[in-house]
C-alpha cells in the first residue's frame, strides 16, 4: 500500500470514528505502529488530524465537519464537568446567550432557575431543554436550520442579534488557538458566532481539550475578547497559562 493511500485510509477512520488508535490502525493495515505515527505526524503537519497519546482526533476544517450525535455521545464526562464551571460564572448575568452546540447545550441545562433569565440560542436542542423551565424565556434565533448542527444561520439570525445587548455568551467553537482565535468550518455559522461576540458583554469560551491548537477555516473571535476560557484538565497547564496570557481567565476542570 502506497503511503498516500494509507494516509487517506487513516485520516477516514479518524473521521468516522471520531479518533483513532496507532496500534488498531496498524494492525488493520498490516504495517508497523511507527509507520503510523510518522503517517500522523504528516497529518498534523497539515491540519488534518491532531495528535494524542497512542492516536489521533481528527481536525473540523472547510471539509469536514462531526454532526451533533458524534459530539454528544463524545468525552461527555469532561463536556459535564466544563458546563457546570462555566454556569457557575453566570453571576448577575439576566441575559446570555448559548451557542449551537452539545457543550453549550450543558452549560444551559446547568444554568441556575433561582431568578427570572433570558436565553437567546440559535441551537433547537437547546430550545427545547429550556422551554418547559418556568423561570427561564427562551428566544430562539430564526433562520435556516443546518441539519448537522440543528442550528439556524443566515442573515434572519444576525439580524435578530444585532438588535440586542446581551450580558453573558458562551461561546464554543471547532477550533481554538493563541495564533488565530476562535475558528470554525462553515461561514455562515462563523458570521452568528462573531455577531453573537460583538452583541455580548461578557464571553465565556466552552470547549473540550482536542480544540487547543486547531484553527478551522472560519475566524470569529480573539483570544483577548474572551473573560474566560473553559476546558478540562487534559489541557496542560503550562499551555493553560499562555492563553491566560492572552487575557482571560483559564478553567482547567
Amino acid at each position: 500500500m502506497q503511503a498516500e493511500e494509507r494516509q487517506r485510509r487513516i485520516l477516514a477512520r479518524a473521521r468516522a470514528d471520531g479518533r483513532v488508535d496507532v496500534v488498531d490502525i496498524a494492525a488493520e493495515l498490516g504495517v508497523a505502529p511507527e509507520t503510523v505515527r510518522r503517517d500522523l505526524r504528516l497529518l498534523d503537519d497539515h491540519g488534518l488530524v491532531r495528535r494524542t497519546h497512542g492516536g489521533a482526533f481528527p481536525v473540523e476544517s472547510a471539509g469536514f465537519e462531526t454532526g451533533l450525535a458524534f459530539r454528544s455521545a463524545s468525552m461527555v464526562p469532561e463536556k459535564r464537568r466544563i458546563a457546570k464551571a462555566a454556569a457557575d460564572r453566570l453571576a448577575d448575568a439576566e441575559t446570555v446567550f448559548v451557542d449551537e452546540g452539545f457543550t453549550p447545550q450543558l452549560v444551559a441545562e446547568a444554568l441556575p432557575t433561582t431568578h427570572p433569565l433570558t436565553v437567546v440560542t440559535a441551537s433547537l436542542p437547546t430550545a427545547a431543554a429550556l422551554s418547559g423551565t418556568p423561570s427561564v424565556t427562551v428566544l430562539l434565533l430564526g433562520g435556516r436550520v443546518r441539519g448537522r448542527t440543528l442550528a439556524t444561520v443566515d442573515h434572519w439570525a444576525i439580524r435578530m442579534l444585532s438588535e440586542m445587548v446581551i450580558d453573558l455568551a458562551y461561546i464554543g467553537s471547532n477550533g481554538i488557538s493563541r495564533e488565530h482565535g476562535l475558528t470554525t468550518p462553515d461561514p455562515v455559522v462563523g458570521a452568528v458566532k462573531a455577531q453573537a461576540v460583538g452583541a455580548s458583554r461578557r464571553k465565556i469560551f466552552v470547549g473540550v481539550h482536542t480544540k487547543f491548537g486547531v484553527a478551522s477555516f472560519n475566524r470569529f473571535a480573539a483570544i483577548s475578547d474572551l473573560e474566560a476560557i473553559i476546558t478540562d484538565s487534559g489541557l496542560p497547564a503550562a499551555e493553560g497559562h499562555r492563553y491566560a496570557a492572552l487575557g482571560p481567565k483559564v478553567v482547567r476542570t
